[in-house]
């Protein structure tokens, strides 16, 4: 277990120039100029929930910015988990603040009272739809409530003993028979206190067993990690009654999950096993899964999965045994479960991939197989007893395949009903629209006369994108377009409310303004407005966002988000000073790397330590400037990776100089955990920037040596990509100045801290323009209000020195 440590009053800063070597610690916490400071204390608009029945919208207050006071509370660090040993809870967990209920049908509201808290987390509706259970998460445990929508009131049912370190704490039977919930086990004593003192080295050996694994972080170090993680991850399982009345199912264990049958009368349990390891997280410990009755007695071993530390690194490679195990939703109580049919490796040539099992209860016959993939398993989704559609995916190839089943007669084939590259958005159908089912569970909506299925797609095509809602009937497979987005908005289905696919809640919004809610009857046209939420950033209301669509010189069309501040115009203006703000994406098709995926009707406003907060002191901000990474057939991406990235980057700056809206010399290029990646690389490979600014990334590759992103093949396989692909072997080449930013606690795989310090180091002794700022208690992204006031105060800082200070082109 690593050791928290908590400054609140300051982070380190050490800055490198040209100039005579400066490193210093920054004494406090720095505020971005206003606007920004202003703007992030701001409240968001609220979360929305709607009811399975769709009578309910709960209004979900969202929190300010977190204070770095709760980062500072204590945390274990333990075989990847983060947990906070004094609630059982996650050590950062996103919590609501409130809760106000709304009848859709009325529209009025009613808010729920509930005492203070450090907030509300867990939402889970019962599967009639009339209660939504919840927790409240105190300074001492994290307690369980309910709240009654008819009722328009909540009620406490437990006290703070729930167990939260691992996975929900509670799923519901139903609204007659309460919860399943995970407890701190009654009497279980303090603490075990690790040793002061070690009694002896850590030793590792492997003894020619190939085991490769991802650079994992917070994992277990000592014996003492094995008992404190066990300890704190132990619960006992018990139902809690509506009435708050509590049956204690089973003894102290490990428990990962305990999910009810659909009928409620069995509950299939998956407990942690030892022997842990200190090689891979809890999620690949070894773990059993069983079917208990109601009185918590077993009556069916599912499987005991052996340690998975030896999951081959090529992607689409799975654990061995039964994995993926599940209620069917269509059903009373019966099982299924994944099995792989090329024990796990994605590496070896097979058609037959994986194979779906099902067992009915009472769980006394062999199970049936269901399906057998050629692919890799992606899911089922579940219908009636004579179909599901059944999906599997190829991550090579990026190829999905969708498949009409007939769990009832295993001896029917299953018929093929769509395949494509999933990368392709334009061909995307969309997904299939579920409602509550006979048991209260998520099944497939079906037309009237049983033909038909709906589709809801987010309708991306080279016109724009604009959501949809189509029937598609499974019999012709002919779909019939029921409802579409228009211009001016950027609208989405919520809900559909009725099998005859006539009335939908809808999330509409525009440019300018706020995503709202509204029920449409699409027979009538009648729209009433559910929700009127303001716009929290109003500054940005006379910002229009323009889709910029160019090629780069090998003829793939690339597209952009460009952002201006208000009133400004290129053309009597003069050019900006531009930031850049990239992330690249591999593809195996140049049609799909092609597709512009921006909705230009959407609503955007920034939040956190988004660089559109910038706009505000007059920078020209350019968004997900498309960056793909193309490799057809056997070639891999990656193996022209840097050629591919700039002339991506030279593509957008052409574009941007030849229209007035930047000039070279005054562009930066910035970017978060691959981006921050590509920001270093586009520094030391090309001239076209003159600052740049790379928050959490990764800069040498070979600390990352069994793959990384897209990358699948190992450091050995491909020691020249990963090499010319790392900015830490072209430290030298980095001639313009460098903004590090890293969460001193980020347990990203692949992107611990040692990566911006390394890089920094680099520099530093290379003569380079560099600053590096670690934010003590921070991961991957940043989440206290004076990390984020003080990453835009480090960029608007940044670039005004090295952007409105500079004039003409980066010199070489």
């Amino acid at each position: 277990m690593k050791a928290v440590f908590a400054p609140l009053f300051g982070i380190a800063v050490s800055i490198v120039s040209f100039a005579p070597t400066i490193t210093m610690a920054q004494a406090t916490w720095q505020q971005p100029p206003e606007p920004i400071a202003s703007l992030l204390d701001t409240p968001w608009y609220p979360g929305v929930s709607i009811s399975p029945n769709h009578e309910w919208l709960v209004r979900l207050e969202r929190p300010p910015l977190t204070p770095l006071v709760e980062l500072a509370r204590p945390r274990l660090r333990l075989a990847g988990l983060q947990m906070n040993p004094a609630t059982r809870g996650p050590a950062r967990a996103y919590a609501y603040r409130g809760l106000e209920i709304q009848n859709i049908t009325t529209g009025k509201r009613q808010p729920i009272t509930l005492p203070d808290s450090d907030g509300i987390r867990n939402l889970r509706w019962s599967p009639q739809g009339n209660l939504l259970a919840f927790t409240l998460d105190h300074a001492d445990g994290i307690e369980l409530w309910v709240a009654d929508m008819v009722q328009g009131s909540a009620r406490r049912l437990t006290a703070p003993i729930l167990n939260n370190t691992y996975g929900m704490p509670c799923r519901w039977i139903s609204e007659t028979a309460g919860l399943l919930c995970k407890l701190v086990p009654p009497n279980e004593g303090i603490p075990p206190v690790p040793a002061s003192v070690p009694e002896g080295p850590r030793i590792e050996q492997n003894l020619g067993r190939t085991a490769p694994v991802r650079t994992y972080t917070n994992l277990l170090e000592t014996p003492d990690d094995e008992v404190l993680f066990e300890y704190y991850v132990t619960s006992v399982l018990a139902r809690i009654g509506l009435d708050g009345d509590r049956t204690q199912l089973t003894d102290a264990q490990m428990i990962v999950a305990a999910t009810p049958s659909p009928d409620g009368n069995w509950i299939l349990l998956t407990t942690l096993q030892r022997p842990f390891s200190y090689q891979v997280p809890a999620r690949l410990f070894p773990r059993r899964t069983a079917v208990l009755d109601q009185a918590g007695q077993e009556v069916y071993r599912v499987d005991e999965l052996p340690l998975a530390d030896d999951i081959p690194v090529t992607f689409d490679s799975v654990r061995k045994g039964r994995r993926i195990v599940g209620w069917r939703s269509d059903r009373p109580a019966s099982l299924y479960w994944v099995e792989a049919l090329d024990e796990g490796d994605a590496s070896k040539e097979t058609d037959r991939r994986d194979a779906v099992f099902q067992l009915e209860a009472p769980f006394e016959t062999d199970p049936t197989s269901l399906w057998t993939t050629n692919l890799r398993y992606n899911r089922i989704l579940w219908g009636h007893d004579n179909l599901a559609l059944g999906v599997e995916t190829w991550y090579d190839t990026r190829q999905i395949r969708v498949w009409q089943l007939n769990p009832a007669d295993t001896n029917t084939a299953p018929v093929l009903l769509d395949e494509r590259d999933y990368q392709d958005s334009y061909r995307n159908p969309g997904q299939p629209v579920t409602m509550p089912g006979p048991y209260g569970r998520q099944v497939l909506m079906f037309s009237p006369d049983g033909s038909s299925l709906y589709l809801r797609g987010r309708g991306a095509s080279p016109e724009g994108v604009y959501p949809f809602l189509d029937r598609w009937n499974l019999e012709t497979q002919e779909k019939e377009r029921l409802w579409q987005a228009a211009d001016p908005f950027y609208e989405s289905v919520t809900v559909l409310l009725d099998n005859q696919g006539s009335q939908i809640i809808t999330r509409r919004e525009t440019t300018q303004d706020t995503p709202n809610y509204w029920l449409q009857d699409l027979a009538t046209g009648q729209e009433t407005q559910l929700t009127e939420f303001a716009d929290p950033r109003s500054w940005y209301r006379d910002v229009e966002p323009e889709i910029l669509r160019y090629e780069r010189v090998d003829g793939i069309a690339l597209s952009a988000t460009l952002y201006l501040p208000p009133g400004y115009d290129p053309q009597t203006d003069g050019p900006l000073p531009t930031l850049l703000w990239a992330y690249p994406q591999e593809f195996k098709s140049r049609d799909a790397a092609s597709q512009v995926t921006a909705a230009e009707n959407a609503f955007r406003r920034p939040y956190a330590y988004d660089p559109r907060f910038l706009l505000t002191q007059g920078y020209a901000i350019v968004m997900g400037p498309t960056m793909p990474i193309i490799g057809e057939g056997d070639v891999e991406p990656n193996d022209t990776y840097i050629q591919q990235l700039t002339q991506s980057a030279e593509a957008i700056v052409n574009y941007l100089t030849e229209r007035g809206i930047s000039q070279n010399g005054q562009i930066a290029i910035g970017g978060h955990s691959y981006g921050a990646f590509t920001t270093a690389n586009l520094l030391a490979h090309t001239d076209l920037f003159s600052a740049g600014i790379a928050n959490s990334g990764a800069y040498n590759r070979s600390l990352t040596p069994f793959g990384f992103q897209g990358e699948q093949r190992m450091y050995w396989d491909a020691i020249e990509a990963y090499i010319q692909m790392s900015p830490f072997t072209h430290a030298a080449k980095i001639n313009e100045p460098l903004l590090l930013i890293h969460g001193g606690d980020d347990a990203n795989t692949g992107t611990y801290p040692l990566q911006s310090e390394r890089l920094y180091g680099a520099m530093k002794g290379l003569g380079g323009t560099v600053r590096w700022v670690e934010l003590p208690l921070e991961g991957h992204g940043y989440e206290s209000r004076e990390a984020v006031g003080h990453v835009l105060w480090e960029m608007d800082r940044w670039l005004e020195q090295y952007l409105k200070r500079t004039t003409g082109p980066t010199s070489e």
